[in-house]
C-alpha cells in the first residue's frame, strides 16, 4: 500500500504529519497548513479508498491504517515525526505512539475517542455504504461535523465537506467503518510516551468531549484543551485549533 500523501516544508524542519478523519481527505487541514508549513515539514495522507490512495480489498483493522503510516515513514525515510490527527486520523495516532513510540515525538489528538460504545453503528453504517454508496450518507455524516450555527453561516463549507465524502470510494469507506467497529484502544494509552495534547469540540455528538477527558487522564503525559466546536474542530474552530497545534509542538 502506497498512501497518496504531500509533504509540503522547509526541507531541514521538522516532520509533522496530520491524518484525517472518517471521509475526508488531505484538504481537511487546509486551514492549518499555511501556518504549520512556516515551523515543519508536513505531511499529509490519505487512508485507503480515501481521495487519491486505492481502496484494498476489506475489512480493514487499525493496524492496517496504522502500518499503512508507518511504511509511508520507511518509504520517505523519516525515522521520529510529529503527529496530529482528527478522528480516525487520531486513533491512528495514538496507536503509532503506544506500539511504535520510538518513532513519534508530540502527538495531538482532535475530536476522537479510545472505544466506541457500541459496534453496530458502525456496522449499520458500512451495510448502508455497500448497499447504496457513500453519496447515500454525505448528508447525515457531514450534519454531526458542524454545528448548526456554522452551517448556516458556511453553506459553502458544508457543501464541499458533502462531496469530499461522496468522492470516497464505497468499498474503501465501509471498510474504515469496519475498523471502527472493531476499536479498542483503551489498552494502549498508558504506554504512550509522547507529550500529548487532547482537543476536544465542545459541542461533538459523534465523540463527545467525555472521550477525550478519558483519554487525557490515560495518557501519561497529556494535556486537554476544549474548543467552542463540534466534530471537526480543526475547520470549525481553526484559528484556535491552530494556536493549540503551534504551542504544543514547538514546546520541548
Amino acid at each position: 500500500m502506497t498512501l497518496h500523501h504531500d509533504l509540503t516544508g522547509p526541507p531541514d524542519a521538522p516532520v509533522l504529519v496530520l491524518g484525517n478523519s472518517l471521509g475526508t481527505t488531505t484538504a481537511l487541514w487546509d486551514a492549518q497548513l499555511p501556518a504549520l508549513v512556516e515551523r515543519f515539514r508536513v505531511l499529509r495522507f490519505d487512508h485507503r479508498g480515501h481521495g487519491g490512495t486505492p481502496t484494498t480489498p476489506g475489512p480493514y483493522r487499525l493496524d492496517d491504517l496504522a502500518d499503512d503510516v508507518l511504511e509511508l515513514l520507511d518509504t520517505l525515510g523519516l525515522s521520529r515525526v510529529s503527529y496530529a490527527g482528527v478522528s480516525l486520523g487520531a486513533m491512528v495516532g495514538m496507536w503509532l505512539a503506544g506500539h511504535a513510540p520510538e518513532r513519534i515525538d508530540r502527538l495531538v489528538l482532535c475530536c476522537t475517542t479510545a472505544a466506541f460504545a457500541s459496534a453496530q453503528p458502525w456496522h449499520d453504517r458500512a451495510a448502508a455504504v455497500r448497499a447504496a454508496g457513500t453519496s447515500s450518507i454525505a448528508a447525515v455524516a457531514v450534519s454531526r461535523w458542524f454545528t448548526e450555527d456554522f452551517a448556516a453561516r458556511n453553506p459553502d463549507v458544508i457543501r464541499t465537506f458533502e462531496t469530499m465524502v461522496s468522492t470516497v470510494d464505497d468499498e474503501g469507506y465501509a471498510s474504515c467503518c469496519d475498523a471502527l467497529a472493531a476499536l479498542d484502544l483503551r489498552s494502549v494509552l498508558p504506554a504512550i510516551e509522547a507529550p500529548t495534547a487532547v482537543i476536544a469540540g465542545r459541542h461533538d455528538i459523534a465523540t463527545p468531549p467525555e472521550h477525550q477527558r478519558q483519554i487525557a487522564d490515560a495518557i501519561p503525559d497529556a494535556v486537554l484543551h476544549t474548543v467552542d466546536a463540534a466534530h471537526l474542530a480543526n475547520v470549525e474552530a481553526a484559528d484556535a485549533v491552530t494556536a493549540i497545534l503551534l504551542d504544543h509542538l514547538a514546546a520541548r
